[in-house]
């Protein structure tokens, strides 16, 4: 496959945190923590945001969250990732722009008018404190596959995707995501569920994240899942 973009979906389930300052006032802004100092304790001198949602009052194609998001990028010499995403936590479901690229939390509030000057139409505050939340991102991927089955993302650190065979429902991927992790020699790593669009359909996937990750050990993790679905 070589070098390739393609639009897909990830699935991720995170502890999420509202934000109450760095926004416009009275507004929805969620927090997703950084999976890397979940797992590895990764700390830099800036503490920078890593993904933010602005929440909005109703769902927008992920085509204008693009349109806008490049408009943005080229008017202020950004370099943002806007994707489409939904968030639920508990019965709630939301819809909002998901951001990547914020070099600071203090610049949250001017990215997020530059979004409110384009027309997006953000929802009202609502406070949540390390709630568990489901999160689906519709995004680009720019990935180079090193092994069959087996890709290693061109914009992001130490994020690799692996092919499964069939779709797990959450709860299913749960189970035997907690299960796999308890025995395998190496539980360190991050995992996250989604998919590919392809011009054969649609292909299973398996985000994982993981510094320095060998493909020895994504095959390892891959062939586990796959023995689950079996």
């Amino acid at each position: 496959m070589g070098k390739v973009e393609l639009i897909g979906k990830i699935i991720l389930q995170e502890n999420i945190t509202t934000l109450e300052e760095n926004k416009i006032p009275k507004t929805f802004v969620i927090n997703v923590p950084d999976p890397y100092k979940s797992y590895y304790s990764r700390f830099t001198d800036i503490n920078k945001p890593t993904s933010i949602i602005f929440v909005t009052k109703k769902a927008n194609s992920f085509e204008n969250i693009l349109r806008v998001t490049r408009k943005i990028n080229s008017t202020y010499n950004l370099q943002l990732n806007g994707a489409k995403c939904e968030v639920a936590i508990n019965s709630r479901k939301f819809n909002g722009i998901r951001v990547k690229g914020i070099n600071r939390y203090t610049d949250i509030v001017q990215i997020q008018q530059y979004y409110g000057d384009a027309g997006f139409d953000f929802a009202k505050n609502e406070k949540y404190e390390n709630a568990e939340a489901l999160i689906r991102v519709n995004r680009f991927f720019e990935i180079e596959e090193i092994a069959e089955g087996i890709y290693k993302s061109q914009n992001e650190n130490d994020v690799f995707y692996v092919e499964v065979p069939r779709y797990m429902e959450w709860e299913f991927f749960k189970t035997i995501t907690f299960e796999i992790k308890n025995n395998i020699s190496d539980s360190s790593y991050d995992v996250a569920k989604g998919i590919f669009y392809v011009n054969e359909g649609i292909t299973e996937i398996l985000r994982i994240i993981k510094p320095k990750a060998t493909i020895e050990f994504l095959k390892q993790v891959q062939h586990k899942y796959v023995e689950k679905l079996q």
